[in-house]
């Protein structure tokens, strides 16, 4: 077999997930378009250049899907997102609701993204998700205050020991077809398996 045969073989060689049906190979095209590059040293200016740059991702009509970075990147990439989707769902997968009002002085930091969004008006409350929340907070009512601005909150202990596939259907059903921001933290996982 030659190259060209090789080549012809491995296009035709796509993944497909055996348990969703999902073949996302075949409807997406996906590319590495690099690191964002930050200031490590400012804060403040590293949020005003991850604005500049999803602003200009966004523009190209991509769908950006972002690894890395805690969720202080949340609040600007929401701010490039709404400026051409407006107003989006929110899927937040986490331990902590990241709804403080200021850490350490400052609006801006990883604890406050959702609250910010929520007072810009770059999500739509009754489309947010909220889950595996389970971390200490500032006061007992940290839950339960986005629950009062709309938010969906599910506490990690209402996901253990049974199937998350009816929260997912309740999930798909609220959000519907309108555009979503999906976030993740590593420690909505169990520390057993994500220490540190």
């Amino acid at each position: 077999m030659g190259p060209k045969q090789l080549r012809e073989q491995s296009a035709m060689i796509r993944p497909y997930n055996m348990g969703t049906g999902a073949a996302p190979f075949d409807t997406l095209q996906v590319a590495d378009i690099g690191d964002v590059a930050i200031n490590t040293f400012d804060l403040k200016d590293s949020v005003v250049r991850i604005t500049e740059a999803y602003d200009a991702i966004l523009r190209r009509g991509a769908k950006p899907a972002t690894m890395g970075g805690d969720h202080t990147i949340a609040l600007p990439i929401l701010w490039s997102i709404a400026k051409v989707h407006g107003p989006v769902a929110l899927i937040h997968v986490d331990a902590h609701a990241d709804i403080n009002d200021h850490m350490f002085g400052e609006q801006i930091a990883h604890g406050t993204p959702f609250r910010r969004a929520y007072e810009e008006g770059l999500i739509t409350t009754s489309k947010v998700w909220q889950i595996g929340l389970r971390g200490s907070g500032y006061t007992a009512d940290d839950f339960n205050e986005a629950r009062g601005w709309g938010f969906n909150v599910v506490q990690a202990e209402a996901c253990w020991h049974k199937s998350l596939s009816p929260l997912a259907a309740d999930i798909r059903a609220s959000i519907g077809d309108m555009p979503v921001y999906i976030t993740y933290d590593i420690d909505s996982l169990d520390p057993a398996y994500a220490p540190g």
